[in-house]
């Protein structure tokens, strides 16, 4: 990992689980950490494994996915570097109500749960940024709700398109790629809605000349206009 060190504090640097802690600090916190490679498509950890152990991604990209009771699968995020995942559900001691899949080669900074309370005792930071984040953690939960019940699909599925392309705030102008594969089986899962009316909802966005794309990728060419959709302006 020395080659790696100073790219990898940089990455912590950025995380909000490590907010307000000392260069020394996340110094000390990087040495517990594994460093792992991943093949694409690897299974890091499945729905209902016991969650004893949190990841950040250092470069690719991860897919969380979720089964809920119908049998029916639901994508619900897909981290990227700088992004941790998992935390919620080892700070809680529950099981991980996700499956974690890679979606290309991807690189992962993991820390265990006997990691996790070691740290949060010595740096009591991370205590605060803990709560700080079970509390987003249940406003994103809020608003997921809201969402699928009084929204319409097309604001779902412009909303999941600029989430994914980082281009959610205000005042966007230029094109923004979703930099990794994804297929609108994928999209339809994100947004609650069938493949049929994902595919509708994209070929028109395409004539009208709001998105690019091939068979895995998707270019936001007027993300304002996308932000108007997820607000329910027409």
């Amino acid at each position: 990992m020395v080659e790696d060190t100073s790219q990898l504090l940089d990455v912590l640097t950025g995380v909000e689980f490590f907010r307000g802690m000392s260069p020394t600090g996340l110094d000390a916190i990087l040495r517990l950490a594994d460093l792992t490679s991943f093949d694409a498509d690897e299974y890091l950890f499945f729905q209902g494994d016991p969650a004893d152990v949190f990841y950040i991604v250092v470069d690719g990209r991860v897919k969380l996915t979720q089964v809920n009771e119908e049998g029916v699968q639901v994508i619900l995020n897909y981290p990227g570097p700088g992004e941790a995942f998992g935390i919620v559900a080892v700070l809680r001691e529950m099981a991980f109500p996700v499956t974690a899949q890679t979606v290309e080669p991807t690189r992962c900074l993991a820390w265990r749960d006997s990691q996790l309370k070691q740290m949060i005792l010595e740096y009591p930071q991370l205590g605060l940024n803990a709560i700080r984040i079970l509390s987003k953690f249940i406003v994103e939960f809020q608003e997921r709700i809201k969402e699928l019940s009084t929204e319409r699909v097309e604001q779902r599925v412009a909303r999941t398109l600029l989430r994914l392309a980082g281009a959610e705030e205000a005042g966007v102008s230029g094109s923004r790629a979703i930099d990794f594969r994804l297929t609108r089986q994928d999209i339809a899962e994100m947004s609650g809605a069938t493949l049929f009316t994902i595919s509708r909802i994209l070929s028109a966005w395409e004539r009208e000349g709001l998105l690019g794309s091939d068979a895995q990728h998707i270019t936001l060419l007027q993300p304002a206009r996308l932000q108007e959709l997820a607000e329910g302006r027409e």
